[in-house]
């Protein structure tokens, strides 16, 4: 080993989450030699759940293959994100960091991590934060990624930040790079995201205990033909990709001798058009499958009896509004009997736990829509001995047709909009508990989300709020005079057929935004706001 590295054991009582490295299965880890130049890939939270990123799989797998480098994981529970998982050597010794921003308030990570390192290479940051909006992190960053990475990593690492720079400056558009240094001195360029063929595939992986317990990860696709107004998938891996079910039945042959169970992971996973045989040739190699997740219009009694057999025990259904009404705002594109066909076929399979996820602070919403949670919620209960419910409130990403409300699904925002998100929580919780004693509710910290909205939606001077840190986030939103970014944005344009410019639209996606303008008008209309 060579340049101030070292080797040692990084399991520690400190950090048990460093442990889980003496079971994994990691047929990618390289050992330093002399020469080789560090690429640290971090992930800005819990070892749980970076270890089931598919992408940053990819991009282990990818960087450890090329003569030359060498890549190691850092994880919040892993010596603080300061040291790898695989040798413990402090993040300031590597040439590259690497960081996947999958959730906005991992920037607050992020940022404690640079400061405690002093690390002084090249930073670069992808995930979905990225792609819908890179600008907050503008000054955290030397370059950021908008899109899907795979076919790009060879070219981030093997040309410096100044020959890339240059290599873009004579172009009228900076393709997938967004680099600030270059924002600053050539103005506002569209940055155009990128996608993959999905033609690649890790035909092995490591094998960990992750968000899906010890289990192979098969990616079956990216994208999602569904038209939810509240999410940002539609927009951001546009198009709907599919692998072949030969190739996913490939790998899981080459594994089975490894991990007993296999997770498919894909946006809705039932939507590919092979689901159901890619489920019986796994159940029949003899693996436990667990979906990423289910939609309750797609379930049918073969399905979930191929599910049942091959392990799964609890369902989880995303109605996201308990009315009919509050379903047609936000085009979820499922009705109430789907959500009580699929609890009786749970029931008829003698599955006790059904998880429910619903959204408040929609637009329109009515005190009898929240009702209707518990409403619909009690019906499922009548099928199965537990029901788990989950709500959370309504953040409008860039990139979808919510962009435009403000945060608590309005077309103005007040302070005490807050407090009313909070009475609803509490109207919800005191329902769930009145009914039985096995509902289980999960409430959310509404200022959270709310620090997300800002995040997510904001510019430049948005840093100001993450340099400040975590704690007491929701309070320097007002304090930093950041709430402009709760308020809605653009709305009241849109409704006057104007436009405006809001300050993700430096990204193209490939889509219209004349289709989000009139899916938003269309949701309004049946969420009868008044204008």
């Amino acid at each position: 080993m060579s340049g101030g590295f070292t080797e040692r054991n990084p399991a520690t009582e400190r950090y048990p989450a460093a442990k889980g490295k003496s079971t994994e299965h990691n047929p990618f880890a390289k050992k330093w030699r002399k020469g080789l130049r560090g690429v640290a890939l971090v992930y800005p939270n819990r070892y749980v759940g970076g270890i089931s990123n598919l992408g940053l799989q990819y991009i282990y797998s990818k960087i450890n293959s090329l003569p030359g480098f060498i890549c190691e994981r850092f994880y919040t529970d892993v010596f603080g994100g300061l040291r790898s998982l695989e040798t413990a050597t402090p993040l300031e010794k590597f040439e590259f960091a690497f960081f996947s921003l999958q959730y906005e308030e991992d920037v607050f990570n992020i940022y404690e991590i640079l400061k405690k390192s002093d690390f002084r290479g090249l930073k670069v940051a992808g995930g979905p934060c990225i792609m819908e909006n890179p600008l907050p992190y503008a000054k955290l960053f030397d370059l950021m990624f908008v899109g899907e990475a795979e076919n790009y990593i060879d070219r981030i690492l093997m040309e410096n930040l100044r020959d890339l720079k240059e290599s873009e400056l004579g172009e009228s558009e900076l393709g997938p790079f967004f680099i600030p240094e270059v924002m600053a001195e050539e103005g506002r360029w569209m940055i155009r995201r990128v996608k993959s063929d999905l033609r690649d595939y890790l035909k092995t992986e490591i094998i960990a205990e992750g968000a899906y317990g010890r289990a192979l990860l098969l990616e079956i696709g990216r994208g999602c033909k569904r038209n939810c107004r509240f999410c940002l998938v539609k927009r951001v891996y546009s198009p709907v990709r599919w692998r072949r079910k030969e190739l996913l039945l490939e790998i899981a042959e080459k594994n089975k001798e490894i991990v007993e169970k296999v997770a498919l992971i894909a946006p809705s996973p039932s939507d590919h058009p092979e689901f159901k045989e890619i489920l019986f040739e796994l159940k029949e190699m003899g693996y436990a499958i667990s979906p990423s997740s289910l939609r309750a219009d797609k379930l049918d009694e073969e399905t979930l009896d191929i599910l049942v057999e091959s392990g799964l025990r609890s369902l989880t259904i995303a109605p996201e509004a308990g009315s009919e009404r509050m379903r047609k705002v936000v085009d979820k594109g499922i009705t109430e009997d789907d959500v009580l066909n699929a609890a009786k076929l749970a029931a008829e399979r003698s599955m006790e736990k059904i998880k429910l996820y619903f959204m408040i602070g929609l637009p329109g919403e009515k005190w009898e829509d929240l009702e209707a949670i518990i409403d619909i919620s009690k019906k499922v209960q009548d099928f199965v001995r537990r029901v788990e419910v989950s709500v959370n409130p309504l953040v409008p990403k860039p990139h979808t047709p919510f962009q435009f409300l403000s945060f608590g699904g309005k077309l103005e925002f007040k302070r005490e909009d807050i407090n009313e998100l909070k009475e609803k929580v509490r109207f919800l919780r005191r329902k769930v508990r009145s009914e039985s004693k096995y509902f289980e509710f999960k409430p959310p910290a509404i200022e959270e989300f709310a620090v997300q909205t800002v995040i997510s939606r904001g510019g430049e001077e948005v840093f100001e709020l993450i340099k400040a840190g975590r704690k007491n986030a929701f309070r320097n939103i007002f304090s930093l005079g950041l709430e402009k970014y709760l308020d809605a944005m653009g709305a009241r344009a849109v409704l006057l057929d104007r436009s405006e410019n809001l300050p993700w639209q430096i990204i193209d996606h490939g889509y219209n935004p004349k289709r989000l303008e009139k899916e938003f008008k269309r949701a309004i209309e049946l969420a009868e706001l008044e204008i």
